[in-house]
């Protein structure tokens, strides 16, 4: 399992240690990855995503996982959470229709 946020596509970053004599080390910076399930309102299901502390409290503020994934640019999400929006955006077309 990779060390990257399904719905923003934060991933490690590198940098250095450095200690008080200035010497400097390799090390790397991980993203705060939280395992949580997020319920589709419009699809009424629930999904477990891995994803990081940032992205939990972004999908509050935007209002849902639904909202997020509607407003969310496709090249930050993973593969299946491009899937999930395609779904959103379809049964949101579909209801707005009737």
């Amino acid at each position: 399992m990779s060390r990257t946020c399904e719905l923003t596509g934060k991933s490690p970053m590198t940098g250095n240690n450095v200690s008080h004599a200035n010497n400097k080390t390799k090390r790397r910076f991980l993203p705060n990855l939280l395992n949580v399930t997020l319920a589709s309102e419009s699809l009424g299901q629930n999904y477990r995503m891995r994803i990081s502390a940032n992205a939990l409290r972004t999908v509050e503020h935007r209002g849902g996982f639904d909202a997020f994934l509607v407003k969310e640019a496709d090249n930050n999400l993973s593969q299946r959470a491009r899937l999930i929006k395609k779904q959103v955006v379809k049964k949101i077309a579909e209801v707005a229709a009737a």
